[in-house]
C-alpha cells in the first residue's frame, strides 16, 4: 500500500493542548503504576527525567512526526515513561505517513521496547509473551494508521466525484439549452424567412404596378401589414424564448408544422404570384411523426423562398412520395431566371446549410443542384413504421 496521505494543515494551539494533555496524563498514569509499592532508588530521577523530556517533546509531533518519534523511542528503551508518548507518535506516523515510513518507525519501537524488557522489570510477564504484546500492539497501530489513510483518499475521491458529476451536470444542463436555443433560431429563421419573402413580393408588386386598381392596392396594403404584424409576433417569441434562463419548451408556445399545413404553404406562395403545382402521393401523412413532418415542412418552406429569391414569377413544382416504413421524399424543382445565378440559400447560404443539418439530424439526406436549367431540391427522409 503506497497511498499518499492528505496535506496536513498547520496544527493550531488546540491541538498542541490536547496532545500534551493526553501525553502528560498517560505519563503520570505509567509513573504511578510503575513506581507504586516500590522502593525509592536510583532509577526514580531518570524514570522522571525521561518523563519530562518525553512529554516536552510530544507537541514536535505535530511538525516531525517521525524525528520525534523515533527520538521518542531511544528514550523508551531507556524508561518505560516513555512509551505513552513513544505510542502516541507511532500512531500519528501510521496515520499521516506512508505506509512503508510507518513499518519502520514500528520496527524501531518494537526494538527499543525489546532492549527495555532486557533491563526493566515488567511486572512479571514473561520476556516472550511481553515483546508478543508490545509487537501485536505496534501492529494495530499501523493497521489502524493504513484503514484510516485508505478511508480518507475514499472519501477525498468520492467528494471530487461529486464534484466533477455536479460540474458534467451543469456542462450538459448548458449544452441542453443551448442546442434548445439553436433549435429555436433554426425554426424562427424558416419562419421569417418564408414570411419576409412573401413580403417582399407583395412590396415589389405594389411598387413596380402603382397603377393597379385601388381594391388591389388596398388587399396588397393589408397582406403586407399583417404579415409584417405576424413576423414581429414571431420575432418577440424567439427573443422572450432566448433570453429565458429555462430550456424553452417551444412546441407549446408555437404550435410546429404538419404535413396537413402544406396546403396553406402553398397557397401562401401563389397568394404571392408564385405557380406552385404539387404532387402529393402520401400515405396516411396525419401519421408521420413529429420530426419527419416538420422537416419535410421546412424543405418545401425553404425550397418555395428560394423560388421566391432567385426565381421570381418562374413555376414551381412539388413532388412528395412516401408512408410509414418506407422514406419521405420531398422534391421542388423551379426553372432558373436568366439573370439571376442557382440560389446558395437565404442570407448568403445560410439557409440550406442549417436545412442540410436539420435533414442530417433526422437521419435523412439533402441534395440541391442546378441541372438543364432547373434547380432540383430534393431530401429523402426515414419514415419509421
Amino acid at each position: 500500500m503506497t497511498s499518499v496521505p492528505p496535506v496536513e494543515r498547520p496544527p493550531r494551539a488546540a491541538a498542541v493542548v490536547a496532545l500534551l494533555g493526553s501525553s502528560g496524563l498517560l505519563i503520570a498514569l505509567s509513573f504511578a503504576a510503575w513506581w507504586a509499592g516500590r522502593p525509592v532508588g536510583p532509577l526514580l530521577a531518570l524514570d522522571l527525567t525521561v518523563a519530562v523530556l518525553s512529554w516536552l517533546l510530544t507537541p514536535l509531533l505535530l511538525w516531525r512526526p517521525v524525528g520525534t518519534t523515533a527520538v521518542l523511542a531511544v528514550l523508551a528503551a531507556v524508561s518505560p515513561m516513555a512509551t505513552p508518548p513513544a505510542t502516541i507518535g507511532m500512531l500519528h506516523v501510521a496515520r499521516w505517513r506512508r505506509f512503508p515510513v510507518a513499518v519502520a518507525v514500528a520496527a524501531g519501537g518494537v526494538a527499543a521496547h525489546a532492549v527495555q524488557g532486557l533491563w526493566r522489570s515488567n511486572g512479571g510477564m514473561a520476556y516472550g509473551w511481553w515483546l508478543a504484546l508490545i509487537t501485536f500492539a505496534y501492529g494495530a497501530l499501523l493497521g489502524w494508521g493504513a484503514w484510516a489513510q485508505a478511508r480518507a483518499a475514499l472519501v477525498a475521491s468520492l467528494r471530487e466525484r461529486a464534484r466533477r458529476a455536479e460540474a458534467e451536470q451543469g456542462r450538459r444542463v448548458a449544452e441542453a439549452r443551448m442546442l434548445e436555443r439553436r433549435k429555436i433560431a433554426r425554426e424562427m429563421h424558416d419562419v421569417l424567412a418564408h414570411r419576409l419573402s412573401l413580403l417582399a413580393t407583395f412590396a415589389g408588386a405594389m411598387e413596380y404596378r402603382p397603377d393597379s386598381a385601388p381594391e388591389q392596392m388596398s388587399r396588397a396594403a393589408g397582406v403586407v401589414r399583417d404579415g409584417v404584424h405576424q413576423a414581429l409576433e414571431e420575432l418577440r417569441e424567439v427573443i422572450s424564448l432566448l433570453r429565458d434562463d429555462a430550456p424553452a419548451e417551444q412546441d407549446g408556445i408555437h404550435p410546429q408544422p404538419v404535413l396537413a399545413d402544406v396546403p396553406r404553404l402553398v397557397a401562401e406562395s401563389r397568394e404571392a404570384g408564385t405557380q406552385v403545382e404539387v404532387r402529393d402521393v402520401v400515405v396516411s401523412p396525419g401519421a408521420a411523426p413529429a420530426g419527419v413532418a416538420r422537416t419535410a415542412y421546412r424543405v418545401i418552406q425553404e425550397g418555395l423562398t428560394n423560388a421566391r429569391k432567385h426565381a421570381a414569377g418562374q413555376p414551381v413544382r412539388v413532388d412528395l412520395r412516401g408512408g410509414p416504413g418506407e422514406v419521405l421524399e420531398v422534391e421542388l424543382r423551379n426553372a432558373l431566371a436568366p439573370e439571376r445565378p442557382a440560389p446558395q440559400g437565404w442570407s448568403g447560404g445560410a439557409g440550406l446549410a442549417g436545412l442540410t443539418e436539420r435533414v442530417q439530424l433526422a437521419g435523412g439526406r439533402l441534395d440541391h443542384q442546378a441541372v438543364d436549367g432547373e434547380f432540383r431540391l430534393r431530401a429523402s427522409i426515414p419514415w419509421p413504421a
